[in-house]
């Protein structure tokens, strides 16, 4: 069996290469032989063959020393994650009623699938092409859910595939990796509780999610697990997606089952994200529970933003650079403008910058601050910005759905969910959105009583 996602490819070494880089690896001693590696793999075709070359090779990446101008202090451990964290509010006082809360949390669940069926059957399309759509048909800037019934010569001049979750080919939210973790995280509490531990997510992943249901860091962690390689261990071992996205887009059910409490959200959301990433691959999932369990209870989203930030390490790369996005905000310059400098940022072509935390929580903000707390300019910024579309839709989503509440989204964007998603874990295969929010708000009075 060769199945792309289960071997290590040329372009997996050069994300390897820029993740040691960015992480401020000194690769001097091993970098010709990264380098002769790269190519003889390109050279064979990614060749299988090559698997005890590549695998020695990464195995000596472990070892390698800092360098000694690096600037940035990034633990990976909970302990000293939570002693480089500057200070904030570690609980609120939870002031509104039973029925608002729920309001609340039915507004994140919305949200999250309304701004992931947004992004979804853009995911990948370059700027270029989505840009170019959207001016093609007189719809830039973006104001709706993507659609395939338009005219030939669109489809045509962009390769429009119409089998894609368009807005006219479904019915429902459609099985995305970006909801099934919501929903994973909501049945794992379920059975665990709140003392659940990254040994109890592993295995609950390994008996309700499918191993092609799961990308990158999580493919490679749940292979770990099966050659008994535990966490922490398991976020390392040969893992080049290793602060990706992945452990961000399943942050969110943690923030919504503490409400008021984020640094509980963000040690959960540690929990979770420390069995397949590393430094800011952990930030980016507790910084984005920590927004959410705030979210019901503050009305300035910077604000929000600022105390998801207070639960991570004060000189990490994440926080500098999304601090960076606050002072354009700050500056007051346009959207636009702003959409352009994190294009000169980061390369959308490298699988690397597309997929990163930091490069879409850059994007994340973005929607959060120039969407000024309305959702459908919040999601549509958020998406129109590209890179990975369907995630930082979803991330958006949830938080202001959370700030706002159900009551206030409008139909325009939840009626097509017509209440349902579908996922790939194991006894939610389609369920009612209304089912998941009651099922996880019961899991937080549960937890509020407990406390």
């Amino acid at each position: 069996m060769k199945h792309i996602w289960l071997y290590i490819t040329s372009k997996d070494l050069e994300i390897e290469r820029q993740q040691l880089i960015d992480e401020g690896k000194d690769i001097r001693e091993v970098d010709n032989e990264f380098k002769e590696l790269i190519a003889l793999l390109k050279l064979e075709n990614d060749d299988t063959n090559l698997k005890e070359k590549v695998d020695a090779l990464l195995d000596k990446m472990t070892h390698l020393p800092m360098r000694a101008d690096y600037p940035y202090y990034e633990p990976s451990d909970l302990k000293n994650i939570q002693r480089a964290r500057p200070d904030g509010p570690r609980k609120l006082n939870v002031n509104l009623s039973d029925e608002i809360l729920y309001d609340r949390v039915l507004g994140a669940w919305l949200g999250r699938c309304s701004g992931c069926l947004l992004g979804k059957p853009v995911e990948g399309w370059s700027s270029s092409m989505m840009w170019g759509y959207l001016k093609d048909l007189g719809q830039c800037p973006l104001d709706n859910y993507f659609r395939s019934d338009i005219p030939d010569k669109i489809i045509q001049k962009y390769n429009i595939q119409p089998q894609r979750a368009f807005i006219n080919q479904v019915d429902h939210m459609v099985e995305d990796d970006d909801i099934n973790y919501t929903v994973a995280n909501l049945a794992m509490m379920k059975q665990y509780g709140q003392d659940f531990t990254p040994e109890n997510i592993a295995t609950f992943w390994m008996q309700n999610i499918p191993i092609l249901r799961t990308c990158t860091a999580e493919r490679v962690a749940y292979k770990n697990f099966t050659q008994l390689i535990s966490p922490p261990a398991s976020a390392i071992f040969r893992n080049v997606y290793r602060e990706w996205i992945g452990a961000q887009i399943r942050a969110d059910f943690f923030g919504y089952a503490v409400l008021g409490n984020p640094e509980l959200a963000a040690e959960f959301a540690w929990r979770d994200a420390c069995i397949s990433h590393i430094k800011n691959g952990i930030y980016g999932a507790m910084w984005v529970a920590a927004m959410l369990s705030v979210a019901p209870f503050i009305e300035d989203i910077e604000k929000v933003i600022q105390i998801g930030l207070s639960e991570i390490p004060e000189e990490s790369r994440l926080t500098k650079n999304i601090k960076e996005v606050i002072n354009w905000y700050e500056e007051g310059i346009s959207y636009e403008e702003a959409i352009t400098r994190i294009h000169k940022k980061w390369n959308e072509k490298s699988p690397y910058h597309w997929c990163h935390t930091i490069s879409n929580a850059q994007i994340v903000t973005l929607g959060l601050l120039w969407g000024n707390g309305d959702f459908e300019k919040s999601i549509c910024r958020a998406v129109q910005a590209c890179f990975d579309t369907d995630c930082n839709g979803a991330t958006v989503g949830s938080i202001i759905g959370m700030m706002l509440g159900a009551k206030k989204l409008p139909r325009k964007w939840i009626d097509p969910l017509n209440n349902k998603v579908e996922t790939g874990v194991k006894g939610y295969h389609l369920v009612n959105i209304s089912k998941l929010a009651k099922e996880g708000f019961k899991l937080y009075k549960i937890m509020r009583e407990n406390k």
